[in-house]
């Protein structure tokens, strides 16, 4: 199922994204949230007839650094032999068709492709074998940089915790394998990364055991997996497009910050 969140005259709710044609697809709107029980109303609005908003709102975004070789090696960094995580602020995130906003602290804003994992249900110290029960389903994601900023600053904070920072969307796909996924990022129709989840150093279970192992994670906290290689600049103007192979495309257009 496709789970979206969106908001039409006034209103937000979650809805069942239905229809495999873009010009087509419509919305059933759920009754309750998808984080519990819940059943679909039958009251059905096209999707073109709303605005798509974050699917999520996430307490906390987790995102762990370096999880694909060739984009450690492309940043001329070493290939980490554990998991690490640092993380971004529910404040950053936006959704598919809201704008970026070029930071005035930055000259030099990347982009960066990858799957993300939205969290079902409240959990500590989730065992690799049980990590599939916790996971609501899987989103695309920009991990959006002040790449200057981050080589300046030794803590991560500000160059990847601005607003505007975390595009998701445009929906979450329960009903997905992740285990090798095509990954594809595009600025302005021209490709700038492809690579495949089957490339993650440390899978997902890996990396929801590290960080389940320190803190409680939250029903709609998001898990960011890693970017492949191939990231690079941003300028205002651009359309960013990251699509992933049985999700769907998240697309954000990059303003001067006002």
């Amino acid at each position: 199922m496709r789970i979206a969140r969106f908001s039409i005259d006034g209103n937000v709710a979650f809805g069942a994204v239905e229809g495999d044609k873009p010009d087509e697809l419509v919305l059933d709107i759920i009754r309750g949230i998808p984080f519990a029980d819940f059943e679909l109303s039958g009251t059905k609005v096209p999707l073109s007839k709303v605005r798509l908003l974050p699917p999520v709102l996430p307490n906390k975004v987790v995102a762990f650094g370096r999880n694909y070789a060739e984009h450690a090696r492309e940043l001329g960094n070493d290939v980490p032999d554990a998991p690490f995580a640092f993380f971004k602020p529910s404040t950053s995130v936006i959704g598919s068709g809201d704008e970026i906003q070029y930071p005035s602290f930055s000259e030099e804003l990347h982009h960066e492709a990858e799957l993300a994992v939205v969290i079902g249900r409240l959990c500590r110290e989730v065992p690799r074998e049980r990590v599939r029960e916790v996971i609501l389903g899987y989103t695309c994601a920009n991990d959006v940089t002040a790449r200057d900023v981050q080589r300046r600053e030794k803590q991560w904070a500000r160059a990847k915790g601005f607003d505007t920072a975390c595009p998701l969307g445009p929906w979450v796909e329960t009903d997905l394998e992740p285990g090798d996924l095509t990954i594809q990022l595009t600025v302005n129709g021209q490709q700038r990364q492809l690579g495949r989840t089957s490339e993650m150093i440390h899978p997902i279970e890996d990396l929801i055991v590290n960080i389940s192992e320190a803190m409680t994670l939250l029903p709609g906290d998001v898990i960011l997996t890693g970017t492949p290689a191939g990231v690079g600049p941003l300028a205002v103007g651009d359309e960013v497009s990251v699509s992933i192979e049985g999700i769907g495309t998240l697309t954000n257009k990059v303003v001067k910050r006002g």
